[in-house]
């Protein structure tokens, strides 16, 4: 027997068409126009939304407020009526497929009024202030009969209309005319795409994931130098590579630079998690700036650990990514050290005294590609040393051992953290290596549907520079294809806790 078809809701014909002609696959319903319609079709149609995968609600609404113009797209992440609030878990993810499909989409709760036309001008549309992006007269009553079934809702936003609610028997009798009808149309796709992906799957989380301790201190010296000295406090670079966590501290004051003479002379200054060269501690002297070190202790570490070589003659070979700012600030402790990303780069490096050669390495690379790294430096320099105990970070290496932990079993990973985050990307490859399609995800709105259809089960983790409320997002988004199964499997505990500098302890 043939699946049945997720169905759409619509309270118009010219929005069913407008739904069918966009997405065949999906069986749109008329439902009628006004509340005491929309709650007997509610009624009606409870067992047959019961029988399908998935129930949306789609048609055209007023704004809310300003920010939300003609034309608009409003997915609602809540429904709000006289029957109570509906939570739309789903709406991130049908959000961000409307988006990359070109349209202009607001994210937000809808409010359902109890009046004959939404689009009467007399009408307050927040009479409770309670923020609704969006005003419809049908959608409170409507989502009632997906009942616990995945739900979403999208609204096109009209001119300011006459709304002819009498005749609906062609699309230019909808609010707007020709111009929501096509947008209404265009949304089917994405809504078609987002009931593929509908179905029960297991979640498997990785642990450990998100936050390390380097990462925690790092965050925590902005929060207390905020809090003691008062914004603004100025960071060279980002504290740490998460867009998230650069956006909240600068919500409360932080302001970001990408080099000490972009602050003022005499300017509070913190130093990045990921360290800076004697250059750029010798330029922050000279402008009188007081600084706090937030550099995670790991990274400080193989600092030290260049010194120590460069101070017993040693030629030194740093193994990391070119343009990574921990990169950076390692290669400003000696001035011919040798940096070094791939095994074809190892087998070509040129050192001037092959008996005396050293290596260290970025702390949040894959330790795998060190390895592959370090075997053809050997091969080369037989007498070459090392650091005493691994650079590659704890909470990289516990990461990664997660990752693979549950890769086999996973039809697809999420791993949550930004673009420029290396220890994010490193749990990509990994699992990769091991046989799991894994895409970076900054939130849950960078997921593709797409990766979703079929995969039975999907992975979850984050970077060690990842929020952890970004992998609940992710998992509140993955509710909203249908009922999960959460599972964790834990390949160690992280106990290690690194101390404050004395400024802001």
């Amino acid at each position: 027997m043939a699946a049945r078809p997720a169905l759409v809701l619509t309270p118009r014909r010219a929005e069913a068409r407008a739904v069918s002609g966009g997405a065949p696959g999906l069986e749109a319903i008329v439902t009628g126009l006004g509340p005491e319609r929309s709650r007997r079709s509610a009624i009606n149609l409870a067992a047959r939304c019961q029988g399908a995968p998935a129930v949306a609600v789609a048609g055209v609404c007023r704004a809310g407020g300003p920010a939300v113009c003609p034309g608009d797209v409003v997915v609602a992440t809540e429904v709000r009526g006289p029957l109570g609030p509906v939570p739309v878990p789903a709406a991130p993810l049908v959000a961000a497929a409307l988006a990359r499909a070109g349209l202009r989409v607001h994210q937000g709760p809808l409010l359902s009024l109890g009046v004959e036309s939404a689009a009467r001008t007399d009408v307050d549309p927040d009479p409770e202030g309670a923020g609704a992006l969006a005003v419809d007269n049908e959608t409170a009553w409507l989502v009632e009969a997906a009942a616990a079934r995945p739900l979403a809702v999208v609204q096109v936003v009209v001119d300011e209309a006459d709304d002819r609610a009498g005749d609906t028997g062609s699309a230019t009798t909808l609010p707007g005319g020709l111009r929501t009808y096509r947008a209404l149309r265009r949304t089917a796709r994405e809504l078609a795409a987002w009931a593929a992906a509908v179905a029960p799957r297991t979640v498997l989380m990785a642990e450990p994931r998100s936050f390390c301790a380097g990462v925690e201190r790092a965050i925590e010296v902005v929060e207390r130098a905020l809090d003691r000295y008062g914004p603004p406090v100025y960071v060279r670079r980002q504290i740490i590579h998460n867009r998230h966590v650069v956006a909240d501290l600068e919500s409360r004051g932080a302001v970001f630079v990408d080099e000490v003479d972009e602050a003022p002379i005499g300017a509070r200054l913190v130093f990045s998690a990921h360290g800076v060269s004697p250059a750029v501690e010798a330029e922050a002297e000279r402008r009188d700036q007081t600084v706090i070190d937030a550099t995670c202790p790991l990274v400080a570490k193989v600092h030290r650990e260049v010194r120590r070589f460069a101070a017993r003659d040693y030629s030194v070979v740093l193994v990391g990514h070119p343009d990574h700012d921990e990169v950076e600030g390692t290669m400003g402790e000696l001035a011919d050290i040798r940096l070094v990303s791939t095994p074809e780069e190892a087998a070509t490096v040129d050192l001037p005294d092959p008996d005396r050669a050293a290596y260290v390495t970025q702390t949040t690379l894959a330790l795998d590609d060190v390895a592959e790294v370090v075997d053809v430096l050997r091969e080369r320099f037989p007498a070459l040393v090392g650091p005493a105990a691994d650079d590659v970070c704890y909470a990289t290496q516990n990461r990664q051992d997660a990752v693979r932990a549950i890769a086999a079993d996973c039809d697809v990973l999420l791993v949550a953290g930004s673009q420029n985050s290396s220890n994010s990307n490193r749990l990509v490859e990994v699992a990769e290596r091991a046989g799991c399609t894994a895409h970076l995800v900054d939130d849950e709105g960078d997921i593709d549907l797409a990766w979703l259809t079929g995969a039975a089960t999907v992975g979850v983790t984050a970077g060690a520079s990842a929020p952890p409320w970004v992998v609940d997002r992710l998992v509140a988004a993955l509710r909203g294809l249908g009922s999960v199964d959460i599972r964790t499997r834990t390949v160690t505990a992280e106990t290690v806790r690194f101390s404050l500098p004395e400024a802001v302890r």
